[in-house]
């Protein structure tokens, strides 16, 4: 039994805050595919009527081979429930989110979620938190927001692809990947950078999970 085997249980379960008529946040990454996939089966099983709010090409593409009907989050008045994974989560329920570049449109469908349901494995899970925080950025802030975020006590760089070519959002715009060592309060950080001219979104999510699934190495996972 793996984590995988578990991301596919736990994406079965989290489909008990699925309803008829629901508007669904479809997250990107593994966890979210595995739900997106289950999500499909139910719908088919059950005849609901679904309409899902993709946030990346990836999930996107995913939800439309299992026939989930989808719509853009700027059609919608609000989201039932979004299910979405996470790089890392603390000891606060706060996650950290964006290594797959989509955290602009994950923060939108958060913040227009009546629930938030995040899934991750057990290694995402730490005291406080130690990666390096995504931030999207308009591509001319590049050199303003790296002095920003040295002020702020952090070390940027701009993400690029295996070849060297800076990494593009499917909004158009660049990240920069900052560390701040050990982050002990991710809450007033986030503000701070989001304050810089410039800098469209930060990794960390001010908006915490209502229900947070721990997959488990055993095939296994815990619910908080």
């Amino acid at each position: 039994m793996t984590y995988d085997d578990a991301i596919k249980a736990l994406s079965n379960d989290a489909l008990k805050f699925v309803k008829d008529d629901y508007t669904i946040g479809l997250g990107s990454g593994r966890a979210a595919t595995a739900l997106v996939k289950s999500l499909a089966k139910l719908i088919k099983l059950k005849g609901y009527n679904i309409r899902g709010v993709p946030t990346s090409l990836q999930i996107k593409l995913i939800a439309e081979e299992g026939g989930i009907p989808l719509v853009e989050a700027d059609q919608v008045q609000h989201i039932d429930v979004v299910f979405d994974g996470a790089d890392q989560i603390d000891s606060q329920k706060y996650v950290i989110k964006g290594g797959g570049g989509a955290l602009l449109r994950e923060n939108i469908l958060f913040s227009l979620a009546k629930k938030v349901v995040v899934m991750a494995d057990k290694t995402k899970f730490v005291k406080n938190f130690n990666r390096t925080v995504p931030v999207e950025i308009h591509p001319l802030a590049r050199n303003s927001l790296i002095k920003s975020i040295k002020k702020l006590g952090g070390e940027a760089h701009v993400r690029s692809l295996d070849r060297g070519y800076p990494f593009f959002t499917e909004n158009g715009n660049i990240i920069l990947d900052c560390d701040f060592g050990t982050i002990k309060n991710p809450k007033v950080l986030t503000q701070k950078i989001k304050q810089i001219p410039g800098a469209l979104e930060s990794g960390i999510f001010l908006r915490r999970p209502d229900v947070i699934y721990k997959a488990k190495e055993n095939g296994k996972y815990d619910i908080i």
